[in-house]
């Protein structure tokens, strides 16, 4: 009899450690480049010809939603072709196009055309998803949480930095130039991806899919179903009021010269947060059990969103977006332990997948409804109608919760 095959990862161990690095590398410069424009870009959007307060924050919502539209409808294909060209064809295609795109958008001529330039970024980009295929396969399964753990502090650092280097970019470069130079941070991160990501790839057999109705036994889809609606709406309360901050601390007298910079240290904020609590809730979530978490945490943003609509400075509305940071940080990881806890047998990878695209569909909702809401009654009610979701969210999790579960 023939001895087994060696598995991808034994094949890969060799260079799981340095494809870590690199790819760490890369979710960073990516998130950086995706989020900086965050503080300015509702002054690009008026740079280019959109004028009125109202027009200007439905144009930036558009805008910055467009990418999380593009990534959502092109996922699944990037995930089929990585397992025909491998992981290391995916990150390379996702650096390179972003470089590109994040470099065109610099020259856009309307708003009309950042629109399609943003959207063109989310459908070939997807880097730090291939970053998640690449390192949870090649990683040992005792060393894989906690190498996943230290590929989205990549990232994260990537979205708190990328606010506040927008802050001060374009006093030094302009507008149209940080763009450029996000273009080239992504191009290094393109280059390192060529020259040192090491990948042993074999096409292996198509397998049938294992998503559908075997997934969860029956009795747990509503509690899924409870878990991917509030991995959305984490998303959708984070992002609501991120692309119009500009125009919301300008409203409380922040002078023009002063916007983007201060709107990049309120944003810097929640990451911040986040980054400090996430690990503490995480094992919080191990203590108490992961829906105690999921709930508790929905209330507390859902109370700490309310005194949003009500400040009078912008270092109140910091103060209050860093502590929204903390109260936000625990859900997904606990949202992530109980979807991988329901699964079946071999459909953990599937149920992961579905609830990567219920983020994103939370991303995209969060900046329209927010510039829906802000354009049409005003920015305060934004965080009315965000808090409402969260309590919304903590009773239908509450309810849904299977009976007896504690942590996943």
């Amino acid at each position: 009899m023939s001895a087994a095959l060696p598995t991808y990862p034994e094949r890969n161990a060799p260079y799981w450690r340095r494809n870590l690095a690199v790819c760490v590398f890369g979710s960073f410069t990516t998130a950086v480049s995706l989020t900086m424009l965050l503080p300015f870009l509702p002054l690009y959007v008026e740079q280019l010809g959109v004028r009125g307060a109202a027009a200007i924050v439905q144009w930036s919502s558009y805008a910055f939603s467009a990418t999380f539209v593009g990534t959502a409808l092109t996922a699944p294909l990037w995930g089929r072709l990585a397992d025909v060209y491998g992981r290391k064809a995916m990150l390379v295609r996702a650096a390179v196009g972003m470089a590109i795109v994040m470099s065109l958008i610099g020259t856009a001529g309307s708003a009309g055309q950042l629109v399609a330039l943003r959207l063109a970024a989310g459908l070939v980009g997807g880097y730090a998803s291939a970053s998640i295929v690449m390192v949870g396969s090649q990683a040992p399964h005792d060393r894989a949480g906690w190498a996943l753990g230290i590929l989205s502090t990549g990232a994260l650092c990537g979205t708190l930095v990328g606010p506040l280097v927008g802050g001060f970019l374009p006093e030094w470069v302009g507008i149209r130039g940080s763009f450029f130079l996000g273009g080239a941070l992504i191009a290094i991160a393109a280059v390192a991806t060529v020259v040192l990501v090491r990948e042993d790839f074999s096409r292996l057999p198509r397998r049938p899919s294992n998503l559908g109705s075997g997934s969860v036994g029956r009795r747990d889809r509503p509690a899924l179903a409870a878990l991917l609606l509030t991995a959305a709406m984490v998303l959708l309360a984070s992002m609501s009021i991120e692309p119009i901050i500009t125009v919301y601390i300008g409203e409380l007298g922040v002078e023009r010269a002063r916007l983007a910079r201060d709107a990049g240290i309120i944003m810097s904020a929640t990451a911040l947060a986040s980054m400090i609590a996430a690990p503490r809730l995480g094992a919080l979530a191990d203590r108490v059990g992961g829906w105690t978490v999921i709930v508790g945490c929905l209330v507390a943003t859902g109370l700490v969103l309310l005194p949003q609509a009500w400040v009078t400075t912008w270092w109140q509305l910091g103060a209050l977006r860093f502590l929204m940071g903390l109260t936000i940080a625990g859900l997904l990881p606990a949202i992530g332990k109980l979807v991988r806890g329901l699964a079946k047998e071999g459909s953990s990878g599937s149920l992961l997948g579905i609830l990567q695209s219920a983020q994103f569909a939370g991303q995209v909702a969060g900046p329209l409804i927010g510039g829906q809401v802000g354009a049409r009654i005003g920015l305060g009610p934004v965080f009315y109608v965000t808090s409402a979701l969260m309590f919304l969210g903590a009773a239908l999790a509450w309810a849904c919760r299977p009976r007896g579960a504690r942590a996943a």
